[in-house]
């Protein structure tokens, strides 16, 4: 008779220096990410967050004060692979963070489409992430943005390469 044990995970302490590198790769080494105020409110799964705050820099319509298309694109697209990240973390739970971080060097999205569904008003807007496939070379999420009043802005669905 052969027993399977469940793979290792790993401990509290390593945990909690991932969600902190994690964290420390979205918001300030992925400069862009900066330029959008992107900040992590959860790096946790299953259910991932960021937020970020309205300012005038990331305004399109000048006459309504609305956010710019392009800014929510981004954040969909920015929560995505954040979902991604974060659900590649809880693959290979056995692995230490310098390990887990190194499975991001080659990823990328390559294919992405966005649902504007109302204007983009707001103090400020979260952004959340499912992770829908989580393959060997692909992963699919789906993503939504709401505003403070948890008004549905935009959802959106995208593929990313993970290796």
């Amino acid at each position: 008779m052969t027993t399977h044990s469940a793979p290792a995970r790993r401990s509290t302490e390593e945990q909690a220096r991932l969600d902190a590198a994690l964290t420390d790769l979205f918001e300030r080494r992925i400069t862009f990410n900066q330029v959008l105020g992107l900040v992590v409110e959860s790096a946790r799964a299953p259910a991932p967050r960021i937020r970020f705050a309205m300012r005038p820099e990331l305004i399109g319509s000048t006459v309504h004060g609305r956010l710019h298309g392009g800014v929510i694109s981004a954040t969909l697209d920015a929560m995505g692979g954040f979902a991604l990240m974060v659900a590649i973390g809880e693959k290979h739970g056995d692995e230490s963070t310098t390990q887990v971080l190194h499975r991001f060097a080659k990823m990328g999205t390559i294919d992405l489409r966005v649902d504007y569904l109302r204007p983009g008003i707001g103090v400020h807007f979260v952004a959340s992430a499912e992770v829908t496939r989580l393959g060997g070379r692909i992963g699919s999420t789906q993503m939504r943005l709401v505003n403070e009043q948890g008004t549905l802005i935009a959802t959106g669905s995208a593929a990313y390469v993970i290796s």
